[in-house]
């Protein structure tokens, strides 16, 4: 291969929180497993290949998830597990090159253009990646390789599940071409019958029509695709080692009113967040509040501090505040979030005078975080606020 190629690689952990749930328990392998809420009213968050045989997918209500598969086991996200996991997996993408872009906790592109000369070519450089994340997490991942970030996803989404595909410079058209338009960027459940009204069944189709016919049916969008559809993409693989922005959410079992009862998990959200921002050695200035109405309509409110943070208490006053702007008289709240971002290593900077009460919540919360990381999250410990009762009663 000539060292002009660019070769990148799209790296996807297959069903990543359910592998990860399988991989703790072995009671659960080999079983159809959803990950989601206990709740009717969640939504799949991930879904083991066992369950998928069913017609189940992420982000489908749980409901509808559990009429097509009855006998399935629903465990509740282990969040911090998770993003363990994937720490782990992007540490062993960087021993390859430190080019790497993260889409979500489970996947990555990886420019490995100038590391072939050390590791042998884009599908050598694969293989091992994918062996490492197998010996060392207990893990399957799948990989593309291609020329360009759009068909390597696309191989990687055809070599699932734990595979390897490899479409050679050159290929690129002739590989996409007869692919349906649902593997398009962009084409989603609500778009795809509109585009396959228009008369484009496959991206062939897309990379063959008349630009101007494009431009004038489907707009700027149309001629992008249609590059695209053509193994176009110049895009670069865009380096990005940190997180934007951490956030914790729940959807209730039933709907929430008033300020006291929509506000009595902001403590929660809080404590996850905190305790994620201490493992990963960051600190946040943003906080942000999300309201999910009974009708699903949606409100936030973002508040910029004066000083960073990194400690429950902080990110949960900070939560309460913007609760008080949020409307909620006479309506009922099926979700509420907290996030923080403006993120940036280390602990907040020391202001001119020394604050004992701030230096004493973040050690609080190094040890906390001690105590989960040895003995797990799920109760290891928390504040007696957060202890509910048999009765569901904190």
């Amino acid at each position: 291969m000539s060292p002009a190629v660019t070769t990148v690689l799209h790296v996807d952990m297959d069903a990543f929180f359910a592998s990860v749930e399988q991989r703790d328990r072995p009671e659960l392998r080999g079983k159809p497993v959803i990950v989601g809420g206990a709740s009717r009213r969640g939504v799949v968050l991930a879904a083991s290949y066992e369950v998928r045989r069913f017609g189940v997918r992420s982000a489908m209500p749980m409901a509808e998830a559990l009429r097509k598969a009855p006998q399935a086991i629903v465990v509740p996200p282990r969040r911090e597990r998770y993003a363990e996991a994937s720490e782990q997996a992007f540490a062993v993408f960087l021993r390859y090159t430190p080019l790497v872009e993260p889409l979500s906790l489970d996947e990555a592109f990886l420019d490995v253009t100038a590391s072939r000369s050390l590791f042998g070519e884009g599908d050598a450089i694969a293989r091992r990646i994918r062996a490492d994340i197998r010996a060392e997490l207990g893990l399957a991942a799948s990989a593309g390789v291609a020329s360009s970030k759009f068909v390597a996803k696309v191989a990687s989404d055809l070599s699932k599940p734990d595979g390897l595909l490899v479409v050679a410079p050159g290929e690129e058209a002739a590989f996409l071409s007869p692919l349906p338009i649902e593997r398009m960027w962009g084409v989603g459940p609500k778009t795809a019958p509109r585009v396959r009204a228009l008369g484009y069944l496959t991206l062939g189709d897309l990379a063959r029509a008349p630009p101007a016919a494009l431009e004038a049916t489907l707009g700027s969008w149309g001629t992008e695709a249609a590059r695209l559809a053509r193994g176009e993409d110049a895009r670069d693989v865009v380096p990005d080692g940190r997180a934007r922005s951490i956030s914790a959410e729940e959807t209730y079992e039933e709907d929430r009113v008033g300020p006291a009862q929509v506000g009595a998990t902001l403590l929660e959200h809080a404590t996850r967040i905190a305790r994620r921002l201490v493992r990963a050695d960051l600190h946040a200035r943003t906080v942000t509040l999300k309201v999910k109405y009974a009708d699903f309509s949606i409100r936030t409110r973002s508040v910029t501090l004066p000083e960073a943070v990194q400690d429950t208490d902080a990110i949960h006053r900070a939560a309460i505040a913007l609760l008080a702007k949020v409307p909620l008289q006479d309506r009922r709240v099926r979700l509420t979030g907290v996030g923080v971002s403006g993120l940036a290593p280390g602990a907040p900077p020391a202001g001119l005078f020394r604050d004992e009460q701030a230096e004493k919540r973040l050690a609080l919360e190094r040890v906390a975080a001690k105590i989960a990381d040895r003995f797990g999250d799920e109760g290891a410990v928390t504040r007696a606020s957060l202890v509910r009762s048999p009765g569901g009663k904190t």
